[in-house]
């Protein structure tokens, strides 16, 4: 069936993945290949010290991503959409969204970004013996109680904005595992929460008498093909202001952008793994079985179908060679021109391989929020060089494709050198792997292993979560997510890949060496700023 009969049928599937910078929707046909795409910028605010999207920002946001949606179908196929056969929401993991009974948000979005619960992280990995980054819901929410923040006894329900939106659109408080691995540790032999960590921590706030325990508010938690719920009436006024879509459409678990990241480049069976890379970064390993130490600087999550995944997640990434694109845009303008900004990106991004491995002594620390991984509970951009090195455009563009992963290679290494953890496969995706060759080169020297991008990288995870909702569709009886995706969607693909040269390693390296020399630099920065 041709696209526009498809979507005519109302059998086309709708993915739809909140961002940090960028809605997007994407929709797909029975086999997965995208057909319509339509997107909606947005940035987060600092409000009050803390990171965040207004909740008027979320609905006007995916309002205006699927009207984008509505007109791109229109231009090409001359139709206007009325069902479909699957939609699905995803969206940035963690953070913290508390409700009270009447469904009414108790405080403003606190987002995955905002490092502000460390004391509640540390104790709560101690007491769990589990790693809790200051970013998961848990941790936010205990940082709540210790604060002793008036909002707490109230709460009724908590979730991921993937979860909220879910919620409003269909009426169901439902979690995809993998998002939901992100909240509170999951158990990957049962699919489902913790009990015995649940039990820890509901010993450790009892003598606070909230009317709740943990499992009454966490979401309730579904494996990747489960059926999520449908579009209710008021979720069509939240999704479609022209009111063309007909509610009842079905709908796969929510899951975050870790999650259909893992789908959008097929790295969901074990020892494979993927970089998604954008304003943050982070990397997940699909494993044999739990790490044996605890590490910190990893996060223990799963897959949409809850195979444990081993995970390196890095605040930042290109949102300083974001600021500095802008600053070259700047000049152009100045002196007369006006660039594409996909070009100017691509421009830049490809001059970077034409630097010097070591990108010339050149050293900086993309630090827009603070880093856990290496230590920083505040961050601040700082560019660092002395008179005798290199100063060239190719050196300084290098030094940030590299800046936007160093950190990541801190945390792989501690995978890959203390826990010998195998990986066969790794793929990348996202906005850093845009440009050909140029970040895939860089993430290979910074995990010295083979990197594969797929053609549909760009899609990122708006794909993967359209995916999932057509597998929801399409699954058989007995069929895993993991052989759907390598025989249905991935059949006879295996991307480009690309390893980078025993030069471009060393070069990483030596910038690593330097790298973490000099982060004391950078904590002195973050004190005098």
């Amino acid at each position: 069936m041709d696209a526009k009969n498809l979507i005519e049928e109302g059998k086309s599937v709708l993915g739809i993945e909140f961002g940090s910078t960028r809605i997007k929707a994407v929709l797909v046909d029975e086999k997965g290949n995208p057909i319509a795409s339509g997107s909606k910028e947005w940035e987060n605010e600092l409000l009050d010290g803390i990171w965040t999207y207004s909740e008027k920002a979320i609905w006007d946001g995916l309002a205006e991503c699927y009207a984008d949606l509505k007109k791109n179908v229109k231009d090409q196929y001359g139709v206007t959409i009325k069902k479909l056969g699957a939609i699905g929401f995803s969206g940035m993991m963690n953070g913290y969204l508390p409700f009270d009974e009447n469904d009414k948000l108790l405080v403003p979005f606190r987002t995955w970004r905002n490092t502000i619960t460390e004391e509640a992280a540390a104790k709560l990995t101690e007491a769990l013996n589990f790693n809790i980054p200051q970013r998961w819901s848990i941790a936010h929410l205990y940082q709540a109680i210790l604060n002793g923040e008036y909002h707490v006894p109230s709460i009724r329900h908590f979730t991921t904005l993937a979860g909220y939106v879910h919620f409003k659109l269909s009426g169901r408080k439902v979690l995809g595992v993998g998002d939901a691995s992100g909240m509170f540790p999951i158990d990957s032999k049962t699919g489902n929460y913790d009990k015995k960590m649940l039990k820890t921590f509901d010993s450790m706030v009892k003598d606070n008498g909230f009317p709740w325990k943990l499992s009454d508010i966490l979401p309730e938690v579904l494996s990747a093909g489960e059926n999520a719920g449908e579009l209710t009436e008021e979720g069509v006024k939240l999704l479609d202001v022209d009111g063309d879509l007909s509610a009842g459409i079905p709908m796969c678990p929510p899951e975050g952008d870790a999650g259909t990241g893992m789908v959008a480049t097929n790295s969901v069976l074990v020892e494979t793994g993927n970089i998604s890379a954008g304003t943050s970064v982070f990397a997940m390993i699909v494993l044999k079985e739990n790490m044996k130490n605890l590490h910190k600087e990893i996060d223990m999550v799963t897959t949409p179908a809850g195979d444990p995944v081993a995970m390196v997640h890095c605040n930042n990434c290109t949102s300083e060679i974001n600021a500095w694109v802008r600053i070259f845009d700047e000049f152009g303008k100045l002196m007369g021109k006006e660039f594409d900004r996909g070009e100017l990106f691509s421009k830049l991004y490809g001059v970077a391989l034409d630097g010097d491995k070591d990108c010339g002594g050149l050293i900086s620390y993309n630090y827009f929020s603070g880093e856990p991984v290496t230590g920083f509970s505040k961050g601040s951009p700082l560019f660092v060089r002395t008179a005798e090195d290199s100063f060239t455009l190719p050196n300084f563009m290098r030094m940030h494709l590299y800046s936007a992963l160093a950190t990541l290679k801190v945390g792989l290494d501690i995978l890959t050198v203390e826990e010998k953890v195998k990986v066969k496969k790794m793929y990348g995706h996202g906005g850093f792997f845009k440009t050909p060759k140029a970040g895939q080169t860089i993430a290979s020297a910074a995990t010295g292993s083979p990197v594969s991008v797929m053609e549909t990288a760009g899609e990122g995870g708006a794909w993967g979560i359209a995916l999932l909702a057509l597998y929801m569709v399409e699954k058989k009886a007995k069929q895993s997510l993991a052989s759907y995706l390598e025989d249905v969607i991935f059949a006879g693909s295996t991307g480009t890949e690309l390893m980078a040269s025993p030069e471009d390693i060393e070069g990483f390296t030596a910038f690593m060496k330097k790298y973490v020399a000099g982060l004391s630099v950078e904590q002195a920065a973050v004190v005098f700023l």
